[in-house]
């Protein structure tokens, strides 16, 4: 069974998703080669915390609070490459390890610059993806996906290369997205111009799971044409599917032999979640003329199932929006997973 309405529109509930769930897991921010460079940034907002993203002299991307210490401005917006981060109230200078450098005028006896350090959040690199936690000590991210690495080693999915992204913000609940991209029951009638001649309902099957992620097999049909041959490793079968998994709890992808697509979903509100999508490209599989045509494609595919989500949680909110039935395990069985692992994680707190 799937769940009532209240858990899409209830605001005590995301608050509670917000201090445990949430707050506990790691969250996609982007592909490590966004910044390539030492001094390469982008700054980013995840549930109430504004981060900056950072390339280090060392090489080493770090995730800090985008908070001065001195009285707590903004550091950074956007995106670019800095030598120092420069706060635009009182100039206190950050060197990119968080270090503080210099703050004018700061000569009274009790301070200490190596105490005003910007804070840091737990950042992990997996298969060129950049993760963050916003828990003190999270569980190892890599550890627990070790399965999923098995699954997607063959693409070799850490080389690709990005050529795209967007952020848009989506009117409904943030688990109603990852619920969508992680089923096929709805591709063949919600997509019938964009992906049901290539990943029609009928050829979807469940893909391995684990306590830390879900998936599920797009598979194309006979004789339809090559999508790209992407890394030498990939058998016939894996270069004729799309490969679509969540890591829980917030990011979704999509992996074929030549194209890598990645929502990394930031809920804002109970009905209002902030979607950063990104396109990469497996070497120089596919020309500019081709890449220009998936960006579009996606662009669509998005659109479609936005507008499909919106029109959901408005209906959510009814009285009688009551738990419906599953589909079989190759249509929904993702959709029981990512519910058993939000059952499981918000368990410790339902006892107290």
């Amino acid at each position: 069974m799937g769940l009532h309405g209240a858990y899409y529109t209830s605001p005590d509930l995301f608050e509670l998703e917000k201090a445990t769930v949430l707050r506990a897991g790691w969250h996609c921010l982007g592909r490590a080669d966004e910044i390539p460079q030492a001094g390469d940034y982008f700054a980013a907002r995840l549930l109430d915390e504004p981060l900056i993203v950072i390339r280090g002299d060392d090489a080493v991307i770090r995730v800090f609070a985008n908070v001065c210490r001195h009285r707590g401005m903004l550091l950074a917006e956007g995106r670019g490459n800095v030598k120092r981060l420069v706060c635009s109230y009182h100039a206190w200078s950050y060197g990119r390890d968080g270090a503080l450098l210099r703050a004018a005028h700061m000569e009274n006896a009790g301070f200490d610059r190596t105490n005003c350090r910007l804070a840091g959040f737990a950042c992990e690199l997996w298969q060129g993806f950049i993760y963050v936690s916003l828990s003190e000590n999270p569980e190892p991210l890599a550890a627990a996906l070790a399965p999923l690495a098995e699954v997607l080693a063959p693409y070799d999915t850490v080389s690709f290369r990005i050529v795209h992204s967007a952020e848009e913000d989506w009117q409904c609940n943030w688990k109603c997205l990852v619920e969508n991209f992680m089923e096929g029951y709805h591709l063949s009638v919600v997509h019938p111009k964009t992906l049901r001649g290539y990943t029609p309902t009928e050829l979807c099957t469940k893909g391995p799971s684990s306590a830390a992620f879900t998936s599920y097999n797009a598979n194309y049909p006979d004789g339809i044409p090559s999508r790209g041959k992407g890394a030498p490793g990939l058998d016939a079968g894996q270069r004729q599917r799309s490969f679509l998994f969540n890591v829980f709890p917030t990011q979704v992808a999509s992996q074929a032999a030549s194209l890598l697509a990645s929502l990394s979903l930031q809920p804002v509100s109970v009905g209002c979640v902030h979607v950063r999508w990104t396109l990469s490209v497996y070497g120089d599989d596919l020309d500019d003329e081709t890449i220009a045509q998936r960006i579009a494609l996606w662009t669509e595919v998005n659109r479609e199932d936005r507008e499909k989500l919106e029109k959901l949680q408005l209906a959510l909110g009814s009285s009688r929006a009551d738990a419906g039935p599953l589909a079989a395990e190759n249509f929904e069985g993702t959709i029981r997973d990512f519910h058993l692992y939000l059952a499981g994680a918000l368990a410790p707190v339902a006892a107290v």
